[in-house]
């Protein structure tokens, strides 16, 4: 890749996180801040917590953004700790809604019901209507509407100029043997959560990613550790909120990282005693957008419906990482 297309390939992923923040910031605004108030009461289960956390976290693309509000609500003492642990955990399966609309450039045939779905074809057409909701919309909500929809096709003009920029690499060897590398675990691990911390978006890391593999030059075995190398980065954000935040603050922002951490633990020893158990080759065939969505999916799933029965575990867990403040009076509530 020379220096214009690196530069493409920036410009790209900068038009995808404006995009998404413009998305995200505009659904919030269209609920007219009810989510905060539902958040907060509606937490008398795990279960109804999960719900509520992946129905928030698709509806503002953000797991990050519902986490940290969920962190806030116990901060504040709206929530208890027990209350938030279910809306943490659903958030994780919310966020892999981006992915999956992210997938759909890679549908393939000739009629036109199909070539609307992908998201280069319908990018356009989401970039009129809100263009035009911007500038002659007669109420603030058709304003809000075509905010998103612009944030929309900004986010997919973003994701095209990323793939567009990287596609020449397929011909290149040394990034064929970089890849190569990341089939260590470790090294996949570490590479997809710095890449994440740094951006502070498992949406958008998973969204490079899911570029990258349109190439069709990274293998599975690659892939899938930079995945759940992204689940672990994502939690930066909640750790770096919780800062300065009361007792049970903090620890809402360790039961992020150790749902993750945990999720991750249970399900990558699993991956690879399968590769070395039945070694058909699926290792090593190349992933695709498609399939990227679906291992996030199943991860992040899979690890909800193994923990949440644990889900006192995590609290204890977090107990024990942020203990009580040594000080005269009752402990916080959790």
């Amino acid at each position: 890749m020379d220096i214009t297309g690196f530069l493409r390939f920036i410009g790209g992923l900068a038009l995808f996180l404006y995009g998404m923040h413009v998305l995200g910031e505009g659904l919030a605004r269209l609920s007219g801040g009810k989510l905060e108030g539902i958040l907060a009461r509606m937490t008398d289960s795990p279960f109804k917590g999960v719900l509520l956390g992946a129905g928030v976290t698709a509806v503002i693309q953000s797991s990050s953004a519902t986490t940290v509000m969920v962190v806030g609500f116990v901060n504040a003492g709206i929530m208890q700790l027990k209350q938030a642990v279910g809306i943490i955990l659903g958030a994780n399966i919310g966020t892999t809604i981006t992915s999956w609309i992210l997938s759909l450039s890679g549908i393939q045939g000739d009629a036109l019901f199909l070539k609307l779905l992908k998201p280069e074809n319908f990018a356009p057409i989401a970039a009129i209507v809100g263009v035009s909701f911007l500038m002659f919309g007669s109420s603030d909500r058709k304003k809000e509407i075509g905010g998103i929809l612009a944030g929309f096709a900004v986010l997919m003009t973003g994701m095209d100029t990323m793939s567009a920029a990287v596609a020449p690499l397929r011909d290149i060897p040394s990034f064929t043997r970089l890849f190569t590398a990341f089939q260590n675990p470790m090294m996949g691990l570490i590479a997809g959560a710095v890449l994440t911390a740094i951006i502070q978006s498992s949406s958008a890391s998973v969204g490079i990613l899911q570029a990258l593999c349109a190439t069709g030059t990274i293998p599975y075995a690659a892939a899938i550790p930079i995945i759940l190398g992204q689940n672990i980065g994502t939690c930066i954000t909640a750790l770096l909120s919780s800062i300065g935040a009361s007792t049970n603050g903090r620890r809402a922002a360790f039961i992020h990282l150790y749902f993750n951490l945990i999720g991750t633990a249970l399900f990558l020893p699993v991956v690879y005693l399968l590769r070395y158990l039945f070694p058909i080759g699926l290792f090593q065939q190349a992933a695709t957008p498609a399939s990227v969505a679906l291992i996030h999916s199943l991860f992040n799933v899979s690890a909800v419906f193994l923990l949440l029965p644990f889900s006192y575990k995590l609290v204890a867990l977090a107990r024990l990482s942020v203990p009580d403040k040594a000080y005269c009076g009752a402990p916080e509530q959790s």
